[in-house]
């Protein structure tokens, strides 16, 4: 196979990748916003607060994969809480209540990360079992830690539809985002339902920092970075819709990559354009409801 066929079959899997980790974090911002109404500016920070969670459980345990089952319900412990004492008084406020209190927030989680562990930059090595990669051509390869990931993340996508559309805490769900005074009439506890969503969209930012810390880098402010994308993902996939992150997600993946591989020098404006080229087909998103 020729080298620059295999460099583009490389690139692809690199925007699949990225797309599918960007979906970790796009589904939940997207549940949250479509289901509560809460335009949640800290949803970046909790992707942040994750990374750091695994880089501080893995120097304690020396294993990445027991500081992610830690972490992981440790995070969704910190939505119910945050769920609970701030975010269940916003619902029936305007918008820039939301704005100004998610905005604190964020310096906050900052201020709180700079105290627990200092403003260096951390790595995490990759789990041995899967520190190496697959050898394409002579000069050509890629890690299957990479390859690992996408797997990760398409088996939580896989869990996240058959949730929705085939549960019964999926149809309440859906039935919440429709009709909440319905749902409310039918004797369902729709706050028990927000604080569910909110701890689940809270434990998926930070279960993509986990797993994405090991492919990159620990750095302060690396939230605010993926909280600008996934907003794009949103807009792109239509409000509260699962099927429209995951397919905006791979968009922007791939867009995003490409556009760093072949024009560098106008890589930023690449996600935009998806995003102006959708919204001018699908005013409303790809997807505009709970689906």
């Amino acid at each position: 196979m020729p080298d620059d066929l295999v460099f583009f079959l490389i690139q692809v899997l690199n925007g699949v990748q990225y797309g599918l980790l960007l979906f970790l974090v796009a589904s939940g911002l997207t549940l949250v916003f479509g289901i509560m109404g809460v335009i949640n500016l800290a949803h970046g920070s909790f992707y942040m607060m994750g990374a750091y969670i695994a880089f501080s459980l893995t120097a304690l345990t020396g294993n990445l994969w027991i500081a992610i089952l830690l972490g992981v319900p440790l995070a969704a412990l910190v939505g119910f809480a945050l769920e609970t004492l701030l975010f269940r008084h916003l619902y029936c406020r305007d918008h820039l209540f939301q704005v100004l209190l998610t905005y604190g927030l964020i310096l906050v989680l900052e201020e709180l990360r700079s105290l627990a562990v200092g403003d260096d930059v951390h790595g995490i090595a990759v789990p041995k079992l899967l520190d190496f990669s697959i050898p394409l051509t002579g000069a050509l390869s890629y890690p299957v830690y990479r390859l690992a990931m996408s797997l990760v993340c398409l088996a939580v996508a896989t869990g996240m539809a058959l949730l929705i559309q085939r549960t019964r805490l999926g149809m309440t769900i859906r039935a919440g985002a429709s009709n909440r005074e319905m749902v409310e009439v039918l004797g369902i506890d729709i706050g028990r339902i927000y604080r569910l969503v909110f701890a689940g969209g809270v434990a998926l930012a930070a279960f993509a920092g986990m797993i994405a810390a090991p492919a990159a880098s620990v750095y302060p402010g690396m939230g605010n970075e993926i909280l600008i994308i996934s907003f794009v993902v949103v807009v792109i996939g239509g409000i509260g819709s699962i099927k429209g992150a995951f397919l905006g997600s791979l968009l922007i993946g791939l867009a995003s990559t490409f556009g760093q591989v072949y024009a560098p020098e106008s890589a930023g404006m690449a996600v935009y354009l998806v995003m102006a080229a959708v919204l001018l087909w699908r005013p409303t998103g790809l997807f505009g409801r709970i689906s």
